[in-house]
């Protein structure tokens, strides 16, 4: 009786998600539309620990397909819930799409959890739930500003579901995982962030661009009020991210719980600008990514980074791998992802 279902499972965070959970025990099943992805991270997780992971693919905004997963399953004790479009640039331009998906995915998934009574919830937050902060680094306390991005907002609306969900009699209880910029891959390069649509995120537009799958990639904005003028973000390896989702599933499922909804940063509390990230990429690989300068991008938060002693003392979690463990698992995940 230890099922779980993790959605977005053939995704990035997803899928080293599943590595750990079954590393610890845990009976998993995922459901991905594979918008964003493909079911070869799956073959990885194969590769990885012999387990061969079902997938169901259906949208979590079709009510009657997503039903029938949890149907099928009714031994289901727990969800953690990944499922969603996550890119920055994109929701600006698809607000609409991002509105749709996202709120209504998490929607359909608390009719269900509440109808066939599973307690538990991991949800997938985010760091931009704090907009454009002038604190740093970011606790739990520290107040949302505005969202920079529809994608923000939507982590916002849904972390707000949650909490009012909280007030309720419902019986489910949620922990909401506000993390900071995964990245990286496990270390065997059997699965690593390989998203369906061009990449957006960092690190992989570095891998990509110093493999030459890509241009040169562009620095957004060269004349922030930071150090050296580009962005500021906490860099969190992905295996290191996916053990939070492990330890706090247990944490529910152990009841050590003081509240119904209870919040978590996980981020490895300092921040690396974007300039810095491909000096570590070039001092860890030996290899130089070609990149350019450019003007800003809508949506970009200037600066942010993680207080992350709540997870540490409530889940004994902390991160143990560097900026530089990211950039060599995820170069050597680059030298293989497509073949």
């Amino acid at each position: 009786m230890n099922k779980i279902l993790v959605t977005g499972g053939c995704g990035y965070i997803g899928s080293h998600t599943l590595v750990d959970l079954i590393d610890h025990g845990f009976d998993v099943i995922s459901v991905d539309n594979l918008c964003n992805a493909t079911e070869k991270s799956l073959d990885g997780i194969y590769k990885i620990n012999g387990k061969r992971v079902k997938n169901y693919q259906v949208d979590l905004t079709n009510e009657r397909e997503l039903a029938h997963v949890f149907s099928e399953n009714k031994d289901i004790i727990g969800v953690i819930h990944f499922a969603a479009l996550k890119a920055v640039g994109e929701s600006v331009e698809k607000p609409l799409l991002y509105y749709k998906n996202n709120l209504i995915g998490l929607l359909n998934i608390l009719d269900n959890m509440a109808r066939f009574s599973i307690p538990n919830l991991i949800f997938s937050s985010s760091c931009s739930v704090y907009g454009n902060t002038s604190v740093l680094p970011v606790t739990e306390l520290t107040l949302k500003q505005e969202a920079e991005s529809p994608y923000g907002r939507t982590k916002q609306m849904g972390e707000d579901i949650l909490m009012d969900l909280a007030k309720t009699d419902s019986q489910i209880a949620t922990i909401l995982l506000r993390y900071f910029n995964p990245a990286g891959a496990h270390e065997s390069a059997f699965i690593g962030e390989s998203p369906a649509n061009p990449a957006s995120n960092l690190v992989p537009v570095i891998t990509e661009a110093a493999a030459n799958k890509r241009p040169p990639l562009t620095v957004f904005g060269t004349d922030y009020p930071t150090r050296d003028g580009s962005c500021i973000r906490d860099y969190i390896h992905v295996m290191d991210l996916a053990n939070a989702h492990t330890l706090a599933l247990q944490y529910l499922l152990e009841n050590k719980k003081e509240e119904k909804c209870t919040v978590f940063n996980l981020g490895i509390g300092k921040g690396v600008s974007v300039l810095e990230a491909l000096s570590a990429f070039e001092q860890e690989t030996k290899v130089k990514a070609p990149f350019i300068l450019g003007e800003r991008r809508p949506g970009d938060v200037v600066e942010i980074y993680a207080d992350f002693h709540k997870a540490a003392e409530k889940l004994g979690w902390e991160p143990k791998r560097s900026i530089g463990d990211i950039m060599r698992t995820a170069w050597e995940w680059e030298k293989v992802k497509n073949q």
